[in-house]
């Protein structure tokens, strides 16, 4: 297998869909399982913009998983246990576990794996190490740095994200005489940005080693043997989540161009997702909080309808319920107009107010998580973050403000940072953001009463 590489251009990509719009979808049964594997430190809910492309060009609802590893964070010496975070051995196992419980309950023989940067990695070991060839029919790697995100033997040697290592190593050793990197019958995709990806950097910087070369390119993510998609200005989470991403995708599995990369709304909307908490490692407290997709069972939720102007709420909570051992909330019916101010509070956790722009469809992937207070902004008057989980806030390439401040604190050309905060005065009073055309209204509540606002990006 060779080989190919393609530049999709606006222009094109535009021409293409428009081509192919109004194209009826076929039959319910030639709709492949696709499990969606998300990226180091994310969950399963980075995924709902993507299964809401997929719906609105006719995918059924129950084909479309995505996954939740319960330690999500990579460990930083492969070889050594580390709490709260997973080896690749154990995130290959969590993936294959998932993969037979579809296969179980669908009846399907195959699925269609879809990952996002670290997700990558456990396709691939799966496929090449855990008896996946013979169940995934595609497998497509967004930003998966697959070839490091450095190739320095004298640096982390033993990191999962070092080319050098033992783990890249073996799963980029040839697979055929022509060299390739991957093998069949699993047809494979990769995309990359074109130069806009922080892990697939000639720089050190985004591994804090500014000025020293990290021995890898900007196209570290390619393999040989697969087809390799680049698309210009995209971040390094935006080669899964963006429409141009999911165009690529599309039209990998299917063999045609999707009818639109636009979501379409329902009529009806019922929302939920999971309640998940944030860990502290037992043999290094002082390291701080790190991710996880627990669930937070005792935590109390509280969603509010709010004025899309000012972020005050439009009377008592439309959903409340208390998270059980499972940490799945809802079902909500939701207004898909309206505006929600969600309210998780949790022993140990600041009251967390976390606003949303309007939901066109219905979502299992609604997950919330409760924040802790750094003890640096514990004086200040109040405490807002504004967060982009698919993407990343680039003031050489987006149009945004937070609370009138443009480009947003922390913001940082190339692509580099994903959320911003704030430690602004004036609460209770609206806190707004905008990011390249969605805008987010919300409330500013006291610090000092453990209450923080967050602001989340939808798109």
């Amino acid at each position: 297998m060779t080989t190919r590489r393609h530049l999709l251009c606006a222009s094109v990509a535009a021409l293409l869909l428009a081509a192919c719009a109004g194209r009826p979808t076929g039959p319910a049964s030639e709709f492949a399982q696709i499990v969606f594997v998300h990226g180091n430190g994310d969950s399963a809910s980075v995924w709902q913009s993507t299964v809401w492309r997929f719906e609105s060009n006719g995918w059924p609802r129950e084909r479309l998983h995505a996954i939740d590893l319960p330690y999500p964070l990579a460990r930083d010496d492969d070889t050594r246990p580390q709490p709260g975070r997973t080896s690749t051995a154990e995130h290959m196992s969590f993936l294959k576990g998932e993969v037979e419980k579809v296969l179980k309950a669908t009846g399907a023989r195959q699925v269609v794996l879809v990952g996002n940067s670290r997700g990558g990695y456990a396709i691939r070991n799966y496929i090449q190490n855990g008896g996946g060839a013979s169940v995934v029919s595609h497998a497509i790697l967004g930003g998966t740095p697959n070839h490091g995100v450095w190739a320095l033997r004298e640096f982390a040697p033993h990191s999962e994200f070092n080319g050098t290592g033992p783990f890249l190593t073996a799963l980029n050793a040839p697979k055929n005489a022509g060299g390739d990197e991957v093998a069949g019958p699993v047809r494979w995709m990769t995309i990359r940005s074109e130069n806009n990806d922080k892990f697939a950097q000639p720089d050190g910087l985004w591994i804090g080693r500014k000025g020293q070369p990290t021995n890898i390119t900007f196209a570290a993510p390619e393999l040989k043997g697969a087809t390799n998609v680049v698309i210009p200005r995209i971040d390094h989470r935006e080669t899964s989540f963006s429409p141009a991403a999911f165009a690529s995708t599309y039209q990998f599995i299917t063999g045609r161009a999707p009818a639109t990369t636009e979501i379409t709304p329902e009529q009806r909307v019922v929302l939920s997702g999971k309640v998940s908490g944030l860990g502290v490692s037992s043999t290094d407290p002082a390291s701080g909080n790190f991710s996880n997709n627990l669930p937070l069972p005792g935590a109390r939720l509280e969603v509010f309808s709010i004025d899309e102007a000012t972020g005050e709420r439009r009377g008592a909570a439309a959903h409340s319920q208390v998270i059980g051992t499972d940490g799945r909330w809802g079902p909500f019916p939701a207004n898909p107009q309206a505006r929600y101010e969600f309210v998780v509070s949790a022993p140990g956790y600041a009251t967390t107010h976390i606003y949303r722009s309007p939901f066109p469809r219905s979502s299992t992937l609604v997950n919330l998580r409760p924040e802790r207070v750094p003890e640096a902004d514990r004086s200040a008057p109040a405490l807002a973050i504004l967060n982009r989980p698919r993407g990343y806030l680039d003031p050489d390439r987006d149009r945004m403000s937070f609370d009138g401040q443009t480009p947003p604190p922390g913001a940082l050309p190339g692509a580099g940072a994903s959320s911003s905060r704030i430690r602004p005065t004036g609460a209770p009073r609206p806190v707004m953001a905008e990011f390249n055309g969605e805008r987010l209204v919300g409330r500013l509540w006291p610090l000092a009463d453990n209450h923080v606002s967050v602001l989340e990006l939808t798109y």
